[in-house]
């Protein structure tokens, strides 16, 4: 029995081509994985600030030791009736100048509305190692502190004397031969000096001419005259005497704050309204859970701060209703409240003091300033 015709040739079925649609949209596949595989370690030149640990300044932290600790004491505190939060907020960097973020994780910070994207050189400033960084925002959080107990304790009647003396010299700056450390200054231009601030404000306000600055040095007073330097800062000419200025209180209570690992000086008046309700009768926050930010000097004026959006979502998320920002940043505030959360503007500590009184006495809060609508 025969099974094949041996004069049948069996011709193989031709395979089916790929469609050009198919192809096309292979290789687009393809090149998008290598872009991505790309991006993944492409270096880029931004870092991202996103909400970080909230603190309640009537509660407690972790000290060098690990111990739990009253984030602030003082003598006597009288605070045993208070039940509310006054939170204070940080930011927390993902990336820096030996590791930046990926393109992948910008992009999903650039759609995310609790964190930002921001250039590398805002935050890392070219030439400052993040050593150097760490140092100085560790010396500002000191002179925060500082600047918060001496405020508090003025607005609580008492008299706190300061002085604002030369800490370092720039031996290529324009106070180099002139100024010596821990000179005293005492005036510029004729104007007594209150802070550091100040004394800054009237070198800029100068523009590069020269400035008379009064000074007491080992108990002598002299004067000299300084030229300041030019320097271009964020696109703005800032004029620069060269010196490092250390402003000091001779503080009439013992406060202490504790918190580690944090630096900066953006929780200045949350410092300041923590250590009034500790040392006053009463609860200064009627019970309810306020968070805030703001940078203050000694006189009580509260200043603007970096990284406010973020610094909203961490409230939110830690569970306050309440938020007090500075008036300097309201136009970063508007259109970007998360729900849930109330903002007032403040420009002082008597302001934020107006703010929680009003909530705790069950006032008028229409009447309170705010940063707008969007609030």
């Amino acid at each position: 029995m025969t099974l094949f015709d041996e004069n049948v040739s069996v011709v193989p079925a031709p395979r089916e081509r790929w469609r050009r649609r198919t192809v096309v949209g292979v290789w687009a596949l393809a090149v998008a994985a290598i872009v991505l595989l790309v991006l993944t370690f492409l270096p880029s030149a931004y870092v991202i600030q996103q909400p970080g640990p909230v603190f309640n300044t009537l509660g407690t932290s972790t000290d060098a030791d690990g111990q739990e600790v009253p984030l602030i004491s003082v003598p006597d505190e009288d605070d045993s009736t208070t039940t509310g939060q006054l939170d204070l907020l940080t930011v927390q960097v993902s990336g820096n100048r030996d590791r930046t973020p990926s393109w992948l994780e910008l992009a999903s910070a650039w759609f995310d509305r609790s964190r930002a994207v921001v250039p590398i050189d805002r935050i890392f400033p070219a030439g400052q190692s993040t050593e150097q960084r760490n140092t100085e925002n560790a010396a500002l959080m000191t002179d925060s502190q500082n600047e918060a107990s001496a405020a508090a304790l003025r607005e609580l009647g008492y008299d706190v004397p300061q002085q604002i003396s030369v800490m370092t010299v720039d031996e290529a700056g324009a106070s180099a031969g002139a100024l010596q450390q821990n000179d005293v200054i005492t005036s510029v231009d004729g104007t007594a000096v209150t802070s550091v601030s100040g004394i800054r404000s009237k070198v800029q306000d100068a523009a590069g001419a020269p400035v008379e600055i009064e000074y007491e040095r080992g108990g002598i007073a002299g004067s000299v005259q300084v030229t300041p330097r030019a320097t271009e800062a964020d696109g703005e000419t800032q004029y620069l005497l060269g010196v490092g200025l250390l402003i000091s209180f001779d503080l009439p209570v013992d406060v202490t704050i504790q918190l580690n690992d944090v630096g900066g000086p953006s929780a200045g008046m949350m410092f300041a309204l923590g250590i009034i309700d500790k040392m006053s009768p009463g609860d200064l926050t009627g019970g309810e859970h306020f968070a805030g930010t703001g940078t203050i000097d000694a006189d009580g004026n509260v200043g603007p701060i970096g990284g406010i959006r973020q610094k909203l979502y961490g409230a939110r998320d830690a569970g306050a209703t309440l938020f007090l920002a500075p008036e300097a940043n309201c136009n970063e505030v508007v259109g970007h409240v998360p729900d849930g959360i109330r903002v007032f503007s403040t420009s002082t500590l008597q302001q934020s003091l107006t703010v929680l009184e009003t909530v705790r006495d069950g006032g008028d809060l229409d009447a309170l300033p705010t940063c707008g609508s969007g609030s």
